[in-house]
């Protein structure tokens, strides 16, 4: 397992995907449009969700190890600058991860079984989420575009060591599931009594999944079907599966 993104190319990142997401909201004839891929949502709605979760993100970044987030109030989106409100909120987010660096520690939801609770953690999946939500808002204006390969490609095992992994045991009959990403690279994560991790083990897959990087991610995240990879042995079943699990 590597981070294949350097912590500079996640900030760089960070700031392309927010570029490309509000250059879909500018474009919108309506504000007031849903959002397909997140049923119950508008525009508006994504907008909020995504430009004051980065804020939350900075300050749960700029407080440091804690055990908790830090209280706060939400701020809620202009509707009449929504772009200059999302932009200031993304910088808020890469400010506050350039002051801290990579390395120091935050609080975060996620397991640190295999994946750390630190700022450079917490700048990968922050680059996720907004990737994945730059599709949510060029879906709705339909013009969507596929995550760029840098940003999934370091999104698929993002995934699965963020939100996968776990110690909690998998309800099913063990399953070694395969990710091939036509870019070129690989991932196995096994699910059995003892979780969910990622990493090579000897033996055969049960599932395979192979398509883009992109489709991977974007599959992970509900936005994409079992249909839209090429899957191999036990697939569907495995995909359903997955897709119903929730861990402790």
């Amino acid at each position: 397992m590597h981070n294949t993104l350097a912590f500079p190319d996640l900030l760089r990142l960070i700031e392309e995907r927010t570029a490309a997401f509000t250059t879909a909201i500018a474009s919108a004839p309506d504000l007031d449009a849903p959002v397909p891929s997140c049923p119950g949502w508008t525009l508006y709605d994504l907008v909020q969700h995504l430009g004051d979760g980065r804020r939350k993100w900075a300050e749960i970044v700029a407080a440091g190890p804690a055990d908790a987030p830090p209280a706060r109030t939400p701020v809620e989106a202009p509707r009449d600058d929504l772009v200059a409100w999302m932009t200031e909120s993304s910088q808020l987010l890469i400010d506050a991860l350039k002051e801290s660096g990579p390395d120091r520690g935050c609080w975060a939801w996620w397991s640190d079984f295999q994946s750390p609770r630190t700022t450079g953690t917490a700048a990968r999946h922050q680059l996720q989420e907004i990737a994945v939500h730059t599709y949510d808002a060029q879906l709705t204006i339909g013009a969507p575009q596929p995550l760029p390969a840098e940003v999934a490609l370091d999104g698929v095992e993002e995934f699965q060591t963020t939100c996968v992994a776990t110690t909690s045991p998998w309800p099913h009959e063990p399953v070694i599931v395969d990710y091939h990403a036509t870019e070129g690279r690989s991932w196995r994560v096994t699910l059995d009594a003892e979780g969910a991790r990622l990493g090579d083990v000897p033996g055969t897959a049960d599932a395979t999944f192979s398509g883009t990087a992109s489709d991977l991610v974007l599959s992970f995240y509900g936005r994409k079907t079992a249909d839209d990879l090429k899957g191999e042995g036990d697939h569907l079943r495995v995909f359903d599966r997955l897709m119903a699990w929730e861990p402790e």
